[in-house]
């Protein structure tokens, strides 16, 4: 492996290049979530969001108003219509899915951003069996009717109150969420 050369950056040994670092993590840092199994053997896991329609937390940042997750769509038809305050990233693990408001379509190893201030009507079409995205959304998911009158909302405490009431009816106790939040 060829050394990578980074301007303003003192070259190291190569006994040093593979040393840990020493010292401790600061206090307050909060620590870092390792999911060696994003998507779950065990379906209890799958928090349901609407009829055939889940989703499998992976961070909820209460510190900073985030969540990731994998949304889990089998069936076809429109899930809903929402606009995002802040911005939205998804990248597609399975399937495709598509917005009304767009000719384009999320395809399976595709990468979304969304624009804050978007408002868009997700759907899935009749040919897809099963649609996976890993979804970052920062803010919240205003949910409107199509002249954007709200409906609902959803964000980073909403999602957790989802996550507890879940996991406890299923059996894996209410503070099963806790693992995810930061």
């Amino acid at each position: 492996m060829n050394a990578v050369t980074r301007p303003n950056v003192a070259a190291e040994s190569e006994a040093e290049k593979r040393m840990p670092y020493k010292h401790p993590q600061p206090k307050e840092s909060p620590p870092e979530v390792v999911i060696p199994d994003a998507i779950p053997k065990d379906e209890r896991v799958w928090v349901p969001q609407a009829e055939n329609v889940w989703f499998r937390p992976l961070l909820l940042s209460a510190s900073r108003g985030y969540w990731q997750n994998i949304l889990r769509v089998r069936k076809s038809g429109v899930l809903s219509r929402h606009r995002h305050p802040q911005p939205v990233h998804g990248f597609v693990l399975k399937g495709k899915w598509r917005y009304l408001e767009h000719d384009w379509v999320a395809t399976e190893g595709g990468y979304v951003y969304e624009a804050p201030g978007e408002t868009h009507t997700l759907v899935v079409d009749e040919d897809v069996e099963e649609m996976m995205t890993l979804f970052q959304v920062n803010g919240a998911m205003i949910y409107v009717d199509p002249d954007g009158n709200v409906r609902g909302y959803e964000d980073v405490f909403t999602k957790i109150d989802m996550c507890r009431k879940h996991y406890e009816a299923v059996g894996l106790g209410a503070d099963y969420v806790d693992q995810f939040i930061r």
